[in-house]
């Protein structure tokens, strides 16, 4: 049987039971069983074992091979047996970078093991394999090479599938080997056992056989590739707009490129995307991208300025708003249609690092304001846009850190413009307090996430932070890859699926992340100090990610400064809700901005007096 032969070939148990005694193959089969239990139950856990598992068998599978007599062997058998070693030398001695290499490791063995079975399938007509043992090799061979494929394509799809796949394997291997030791050992004359002649074997039940495993894999492996399919097609796709020249124009706040934004559009309302510079949190020069929502109705003056600033939607190039059909709504901006009516102008950017290359300022204020501030500097150069330079800002969860920072920087970093106040929705002010508050409950999916997402794009913008110091050896690029991820995207489901079954047999993060350098970058990027407009600070009581007690001490700091600051809680309101239609924020949110513009004060302050 091909299956069988192939097997042989590939696997070094195999090899070493085929003359064993029935106790030793007993023996090896219930170990072999427990190990791909052990697998299947737990593959993320068991990687040190499998690591072990497959190293070993691989240089052994390889060595044998090549001291075994010739018997006209084609010399790509033994190219083959010298990669197997190779590939097994590879996992054995960077086996605590597994998590890193395995994956990798894993599918070129499965490419070898296809091509290995291929050849076995096209082997001389004079071996007189039947041909439902070649149908059977080829399918196994040509299964082989798109999980191979698969698996460079999608490496943590690979640490799941492949591990189970293997451990399935590996537990039905044990039990054939435990069986058929129990009939061996049974059989024996000196046991007992009855010698039973041997009868005229029948071939169609091996057929049979052979063409429904046939069948199997090729269900397999199509189920495969659609899942890939599935996990390729929800991946955010950044087209050639976002790719800056090599040179970018002078200054910031200028237009590279701008066209039309084809998702959805708001009701009497264009919609533009413009590509622009900026800096970075050293003054560096950097592009970023920014939808510019502008009425569609006359004017005869220049129109005031809805600056937003968007809540954590990952921090990949592909998790840029600007990316997604719904992004210019009144689902994704608050009283957006309000705002419209009312003939104001809605910048609305994505940020550095989103959408256009570079590292993403994640909760990192400097960066973020600057990126906002001069979004609306380039849409004042955008053929047909006439805008005043009154602006307010506006800004939601991570935005709302970004609209109170944009609007302290305002006056130092774009003179030009006039902030006229600022309105923080659910507002994460306080990195440091928001991480500690955080990480002192249970390691949940959503800590899992946020975690990689601060960890690494502070990690590439400060050189003392450094993830060496935050992440668990091995497991770098399970945080690497969930930076990488976007909430609507399926691939995160994977990601963070592998992050915590990784993190069942050791901490993914290690260390306390409110300490040392990161600890100290995040207390730096905290809102504090004082403004030259008034301030709204909104959230809701039900709030599920930032706790209010960081709300109510974060008016209190404000007002405590000497800061013209009014809090209001929403007790019905979610982290989300409180910004979406149907919210009793949005009139107060539209009548406070239409206030400011129409240059109308509010009596007094909304501090508390002691």
């Amino acid at each position: 049987m091909a299956g069988e032969q192939v097997s042989r070939r590939w696997s070094v148990l195999p090899r070493l039971l085929a003359q064993a005694p029935p106790r030793a193959r007993i023996a090896v089969g219930v170990a072999v069983a427990v190990l791909g239990v052990l697998i299947v139950a737990r593959p993320l856990t068991s990687l040190l074992l499998l690591g072990v598992y497959v190293g070993v068998s691989a240089i052994v599978s390889g060595l044998l091979e090549l001291v075994t007599p010739p018997q006209r062997k084609p010399w790509w058998q033994r190219v083959l047996s010298v990669a197997w070693m190779l590939a097994g030398l590879v996992v054995l001695v960077f086996l605590g970078a597994s998590l890193n290499l395995l994956p990798t490791v894993l599918a070129m063995l499965l490419l070898l093991g296809g091509i290995a079975s291929l050849a076995e399938a096209a082997a001389s007509p004079g071996r007189r394999l039947p041909v439902s043992s070649r149908v059977l090799a080829a399918t196994w061979g040509g299964a082989q090479m798109a999980f191979g494929i698969l698996s460079l394509t999608w490496p943590n799809v690979t640490v799941l599938v492949v591990a189970v796949v293997f451990g399935v394997r590996t537990l039905v291997f044990g039990l054939v080997q435990l069986v058929r030791g129990i009939v061996t050992l049974a059989r024996r004359p000196d046991r007992g056992g009855r010698v039973r002649h041997p009868r005229p074997r029948r071939r169609w039940p091996a057929d049979a056989g052979r063409y429904a495993l046939a069948v199997l894999l090729v269900a397999v492996t199509v189920a495969g590739g659609f899942l890939n399919g599935w996990l390729q097609d929800g991946a955010p796709v950044v087209d050639a707009f976002y790719d800056p020249p090599a040179r970018l124009p002078d200054g910031h706040g200028q237009v590279i490129r701008s066209d039309d934004y084809h998702g959805t559009l708001p009701p009497g309302a264009r919609v533009l995307r413009m590509l622009y510079t900026t800096t970075d949190e050293f003054g560096a020069q950097v592009p970023a991208s920014a939808l510019v929502i502008v009425p569609d109705t006359d004017t005869w003056q220049p129109r005031p300025v809805v600056l937003w600033n968007h809540g954590t939607t990952g921090v990949a190039r592909g998790c840029a708003p600007s990316l997604r059909d719904d992004t210019a709504t009144r689902w994704a901006i608050p009283a957006l249609n309000d705002a419209l009516a009312h003939g104001w102008v809605v910048v609305a950017p994505d940020y550095a690092g989103q959408g256009a290359p570079g590292v993403f300022p994640y909760l990192i204020g400097e960066g973020e304001a600057r990126s906002a501030l001069d979004a609306v500097r380039a849409a004042a150069r955008l053929p047909g846009v006439w805008l005043s330079d009154e602006v307010v800002v506006w800004g939601h969860s991570q935005g709302g850190h970004a609209a109170l920072w944009a609007s302290q920087i305002a006056r130092r970093y774009t003179p030009d413009l006039h902030v006229l106040g600022t309105v923080a929705l659910a507002p994460a002010a306080e990195p440091l307090s928001l991480a500690r508050d955080l990480t002192s409950g249970y390691a949940s999916v959503q800590l899992t996430v946020l975690t990689a997402w601060v960890l690494v794009p502070y990690s590439e913008t400060y050189p003392d932070v450094q993830i060496a110091d935050y992440v668990s050896p091995g497991t770098r690029a399970v945080v690497r890859e969930l930076a990488q991820r976007c909430p609507s995207e399926p691939g995160l489901i994977v990601s963070v699926v592998a992050a915590l079954g990784v993190s069942e047999r050791q901490p993914l993060y290690i260390g306390d992340l409110t300490a040392g350098a990161l600890g100290h970058r995040l207390a730096q990027n905290g809102v504090r100090g004082t403004w030259d407009s008034p301030l709204l600070i909104a959230w809701g009581d039900r709030d599920e990610v930032i706790p209010r007690s960081q709300q109510t001490a974060l008016v209190r700091r404000l007002c405590a400064a000497g800061n013209d600051a009014q809090g209001i809680s929403y007790p019905t309101m979610t982290h989300q809700r409180i910004l979406q239609p149907g919210s009793p924020l949005l009139p107060k949110l539209v009548d406070w901005t239409a206030g400011l513009f129409a240059h109308r004060p509010e009596d007094g302050s909304h501090c508390p007096r002691d």
